[in-house]
């Protein structure tokens, strides 16, 4: 370090490397902050993605960051992907030439998507064949849209959350779509085989086919994609193929350099590198524990710790042993984003040496399922019916005790007023709204009476609604009722 300022350089303008920035620069650690990022203009919020894809969401609603936001805080953006690092000489170089000295180095590069060994998908200058998109950024999702006009069917290829929702958006559009997933069940990670089938009723309620088991085998196609055939010998015509097979946290920079790289780049509780302790990674390319993450809220929480880390005295300089923060993993918490289905999965529903409750409505399409051990949520399954989500949530992450009948907790009442938890009226300051931020209904009501009087205010002095975006709904309802309600009657 060449002067009292410590030069941190952050590998990654995604929504990591952004929260990242955002935390660092309200501790006031008076760092010399550089952002390398390989995608042009600011940061947006990847996750919702799917959602402007099905024009449920505006591209301005979805950005984190522009320039200006950075250049009124003094970061400098550096625009381009980069090369090497030097961990002799703590220098970062980027593929267009640029050396940038570091004191700390953090590594928010995110993940790759996954591609299928299909013979035809790529061409010999290894892009995809036209007509065949890998869903991954805004301009993926730009490419997708001017393909989708004047598209007559679109097959999507892989059954997890991004494939399922990006399927659900372009049948919302009017498109006949064909969801394809070499799994035996939609979403194998989160769901158990009658909650997946239960899903694909809806999907095909909705407008999408449904092909689980084969995998594809080629692509057909010269100029443009027309179908793809699978490996049990079934064909489809396409001309348009969505490719949402999975991500693969990017090591590449990492492994370079020398550092301990499993599935990501391993890191300790400070999310250090464990082999370097100048450089961090966080978000879907560290390894924490042997797990990594593709998900927002822990990315956030890991941006967090690092941030706390960097800032302590002495951390921002190498010092191993500074530090005054640690990440000991975030339960996962997934919601679907894919208008017509309703699906929150909570930790673990496998039930192995646990109890189970389930309840099921097959005409209207739900299912339900807790996993408790020890009289605690371990994980739950709600499809088709999340009235009870937040509720269950806010157990979730409490470790509280569940009532001696789980099933009270599970399905509310035919009678019943809303659930609490989501009903602005029942629902207690301290209920957790926004789960990707920690955002309270009390903290939105503080924000209200401080003026934020819509929820885009609202999100901009709170955060809620800024992470995977399925909290939008509850947001704008509890704004809608603080605005009937009179300002004096409010409980904070």
């Amino acid at each position: 370090m060449t002067s009292g300022v410590p030069r941190v350089v952050v590998v990654g303008n995604g929504m990591a490397g952004f929260r990242f920035v955002q935390e660092l620069l309200g501790l006031g650690a008076g760092c010399d902050i550089t952002v390398v990022g390989d995608e042009p203009g600011g940061a947006y919020n990847r996750a919702q993605l799917p959602l402007l894809l099905a024009r449920a969401a505006r591209e301005d609603s979805i950005g984190l960051a522009d320039e200006a936001w950075y250049a009124a805080r003094g970061v400098r953006v550096v625009a381009g992907a980069a090369r090497r690092i030097n961990r002799a000489g703590r220098v970062l170089e980027t593929e267009t030439g640029t050396a940038l000295p570091y004191d700390v180095l953090v590594l928010a590069v995110g993940s790759a998507p996954v591609l299928p060994s299909a013979r035809g998908l790529t061409g010999p200058n290894g892009r995809l064949l036209t007509g065949a998109v890998a869903f991954r950024t805004l301009a993926d999702c730009a490419q997708i849209r001017a393909l989708a006009g004047d598209a007559s069917h679109a097959v999507v290829l892989g059954g997890g959350v991004l494939g399922l929702e990006t399927a659900r958006g372009l049948a919302a559009g009017g498109l006949p779509v064909t969801l394809v997933h070499r799994g035996s069940r939609l979403m194998e990670r989160q769901l158990d085989a009658a909650a997946a089938r239960v899903l694909a009723r809806t999907l095909r309620g909705l407008g999408v086919a449904v092909l689980a088991g084969p995998s594809v085998a080629s692509v057909r196609g010269s100029a443009r994609v027309t179908g793809i055939e699978l490996d049990d010998g079934a064909s489809l015509g396409a001309d348009l193929l969505v490719v949402c097979c999975g991500a693969r946290p990017r090591a590449e920079l990492a492994r370079g350099a020398g550092l301990a790289v499993g599935a990501g780049v391993v890191v300790d509780d400070e999310m250090r590198s464990v082999t370097d302790p100048a450089i961090f990674a966080i978000g879907d390319c560290a390894e924490h524990r042997g797990r990594t993450n593709g998900l927002v809220a822990p990315a956030w929480a890991q941006a967090a710790v690092a941030a706390r880390v960097v800032a302590s005295r002495g951390s921002a300089r190498g010092n191993a042993a500074g530090g005054s923060a640690s990440y000991a993993g975030s339960p996962p918490v997934v919601r679907l984003k894919a208008a017509g289905i309703e699906l929150a999965v909570l930790g673990s529903a496998r039930g192995g040496g646990a109890d189970v409750v389930r309840f099921t409505d097959p005409a209207r399409g739900v299912y339900q399922k807790l996993v408790v051990r020890d009289g605690r949520l371990a994980g739950a399954i709600l499809l088709g019916d999340t009235r009870t989500a937040g509720t269950l949530t806010q157990l979730f992450d409490r470790g509280a005790a569940l009532p001696a009948d789980p099933r009270s907790v599970l399905v509310p009442r035919v009678d019943a007023a809303a659930p609490v938890a989501d009903s602005p009226v029942m629902m207690p300051g301290h209920a957790t709204v926004c789960h990707c931020n920690g955002v309270t209904k009390a903290a939105i009501c503080a924000a209200w009476q401080g003026g934020a009087r819509d929820a885009a205010r609202v999100a901009a002095r709170t955060r809620a609604t800024t992470g995977c975006g399925t909290c939008r709904d509850a947001v704008e309802g509890i704004v809608a009722w603080l605005a009937e309600a009179e300002p004096g009657l409010v409980p904070a």
